[in-house]
């Protein structure tokens, strides 16, 4: 059975954060956006001077739909959970541009949250960590490894879910895009970086690997 093709790790990233920027720039100058949009999308640039979350929004549909294209058309795969994010955009997107009601938008980041956390604490339930499924090619853990990694991340995700009900409820809509941004990918690099040490302690062996 052939590899699947894998993306170049600067495209990846590329298509990963692209969306993201655009979201941040269009935010700030939906003007530049609005010709392009508006024949598209129209709803985004019907509320005058406080177009810019719409714009934003409706720019950050596109780009992720266009980056989801580019990974499938390069790899012919699609993996779930950015299929899974790309749904949610779409969907949270188009709430808020056909009710003109920015909440949806906001609630995006802590819908997929929830349901990353909800995914791995099930499969620390039935005994499956999942991060052993989707990462067992790049880190070799013991089982016990495998499960303090899961849970880790899950509580991550927990985390990232409150803060950002707290920011986008006690904030502006520019202060939460420039977090949304400039804050999550920051906390999660810091977060993956500190598990290091986990991945060392709990190596495991190439035996112990071919005899799980």
């Amino acid at each position: 059975m052939s590899d699947k093709p894998q993306l170049n790790p600067l495209l990846k990233i590329a298509l990963d954060l692209g969306p993201l920027l655009l979201f941040f720039y269009a935010n700030s100058k939906p003007a530049l956006f609005e010709p392009w949009i508006a024949p598209l999308i129209p709803q985004a640039v019907a509320s005058g001077e406080s177009a810019g979350i719409f714009v934003a929004t409706a720019v950050f549909m596109v780009a992720i739909v266009v980056a989801l294209a580019i990974s499938y058309a390069l790899t012919r795969h699609l993996p779930m959970m950015p299929m899974v994010t790309a749904a949610i955009v779409v969907v949270f997107g188009g709430l808020t541009l056909f009710l003109q009601n920015e909440t949806f938008i906001k609630l995006k980041p802590t819908i997929i949250y929830l349901l990353f956390a909800a995914t791995l604490f099930g499969g620390l339930i039935f005994r499956k960590p999942l991060l052993a499924t989707v990462f067992d090619t790049v880190f070799h853990l013991t089982d016990e490894g495998w499960r303090r990694l899961t849970m880790r991340w899950a509580l991550f995700f927990l985390a990232l879910a409150v803060l950002n009900e707290i920011v986008w409820r006690t904030q502006s809509t520019d202060t939460w895009v420039t977090f949304k941004v400039f804050g999550v990918m920051p906390l999660t690099f810091i977060f993956a970086a500190l598990q290091y040490p986990l991945l060392t302690k709990h190596a495991a062996s190439p035996k112990d690997e071919t005899g799980r």
